[in-house]
């Protein structure tokens, strides 16, 4: 498999006073295109107002920081929920539901998007459906049409559609009213990943969240799961593969550290250093390990099923511990004495290996 898997940072795709939109393209991210896998980030201001939109993909939406307001409305129901959102918080958003983001407050709000584009216009890249604005569905429809599907006069259909001359984001006025948020429509559609309980807490290593259909149902409905890792200084996550066929699309969040990556026949396709901001994608079965630099190293990943399982190649719940003395001895071609040296190793580390 030759293909470049350099993690890479998003590009501008637009924005103005209330804030921005960037996205990954497939053409600097291969590997977006060849896992069907869309990426983008959200960037909203003081006042800043994400207009409803839906996508063609479904998405996990990850609020990197700051706090806010998400809009969602569920297809056929009665009235949307209006979710108070903060850092840490992960969402599932099933294609065609239609939401919207505020930023009340004075710090910013970011939010990361990753999610599955296989039934999509463009693999690699998500497409959004803005209600509004100039680039808003209904500026396609005549006025003729319009008119009749809102039954309103083909004046008041010109202003509703044309009045909006921002695309996407928008600031608004101190004075715009906007829905309260209510904490209970944050049930089953919500699970903040700084205070939900640990999947995995190694002291000294690290410790993993893991979202799947039992703490956040509604990753069913987008058919993706998602953690998000905390690597303390120096500590290694021990290599591994998803063993499920999944590809691993992993966003640094803070820190940083180096990534080796191996694929086919035990080929090392990539060995770099990351940091804050860069997305990498692992290849389905390729083997992934990672080492944090003396601050520590924090991503949040999706994986491309909704209850993913991995095998690691070191410690505790690695394979060589299920494997007989035996078949070690005759795969490595070694003594049963530096087998035995090899099995009593990592007999209580489990994933993450703290800095020696």
């Amino acid at each position: 498999m030759d293909i470049d898997l350099t993690p890479k940072a998003p590009k501008r795709s637009y924005g103005g006073e209330g804030g921005s939109y960037t996205s990954w393209s497939p053409e600097d991210l291969p590997m977006l295109r060849v896992a069907s896998i869309g990426a983008s980030k959200l960037h909203l201001h003081t006042c800043g107002f994400a207009a409803p939109s839906y996508s063609d993909s479904s998405k996990v939406a990850y609020v990197l920081e700051g706090s806010g307001v998400c809009g969602l409305t569920v297809p056929e129901a009665e009235r949307e929920k209006v979710i108070p959102v903060k850092e840490g918080d992960a969402l599932a958003i099933p294609f065609g539901y239609i939401s919207w983001w505020f930023n009340p407050n004075d710090s910013d709000l970011t939010v990361l998007f990753l999610g599955d584009t296989s039934k999509g216009h463009q693999p690699g890249r998500f497409t959004d459906f803005h209600l509004t604005g100039p680039t808003g569905i209904f500026t396609g429809f005549t006025p003729e049409f319009v008119s009749r599907a809102w039954d309103l006069s083909e004046t008041d259909v010109a202003k509703l559609v044309h009045n909006q001359s921002s695309m996407g984001i928008v600031k608004l006025k101190d004075s715009q009213k906007m829905p309260a948020p209510s904490a209970k429509d944050r049930d089953g559609l919500v699970v903040n990943c700084y205070e939900a309980p640990l999947d995995v807490d190694i002291k000294g290593g690290g410790c993993v969240v893991v979202l799947n259909s039992k703490n956040l149902p509604a990753v069913e409905l987008v058919s993706l799961g998602a953690d998000l890792v905390r690597l303390r200084g120096g500590a290694m996550c021990s290599p591994g593969f998803s063993c499920d066929s999944a590809y691993q699309v992993t966003y640094v969040v803070k820190g940083s550290g180096r990534v080796q990556v191996v694929g086919v026949d035990g080929k090392r396709v990539l060995e770099t250093k990351v940091s804050g901001g860069q997305l990498f994608i692992v290849p389905r079965f390729f083997v992934v390990s990672k080492i944090a630099d003396p601050e520590g190293m924090e991503w949040f990943s999706i994986i491309t099923t909704p209850n993913p399982v991995f095998s690691h190649l070191a410690g505790r719940t690695s394979v060589w511990k299920a494997i007989s003395p035996e078949v070690l001895e005759a795969s490595f071609d070694t003594t049963s004495e530096l087998e035995q040296l090899f099995r009593s190793k990592r007999t209580s580390d489990e994933i993450f290996f703290p800095a020696k």
